[in-house]
């Protein structure tokens, strides 16, 4: 079951979320962690730090875990 990460916006992008579940510990360092990880978002190959991650999408990142975005209402 994927862990819930819940955004009090619109969106939150990849390298935000990166930096959130503590896998990287700078927005510089999330360019260098997509090109050494796998990253799925939606069932597809994701390497942009900027990508917008909406309400119910789904992040795999191997070797860490699986994550769906929640938007608070």
């Amino acid at each position: 079951m994927p862990k819930e990460i819940v955004i009090d916006s619109e969106f939150i992008t990849l390298g935000k979320l990166l930096k959130e579940i503590g896998v990287i510990d700078t927005g510089g360092m999330a360019k260098w962690f997509l090109s050494e990880h796998e990253v799925i978002v939606n069932d597809e190959l994701e390497n942009r730090r900027g990508k917008k991650l909406f309400n119910n999408d789904q992040i795999t990142i191997t070797s860490v875990g699986t994550f769906k975005i929640v938007a608070r209402s």
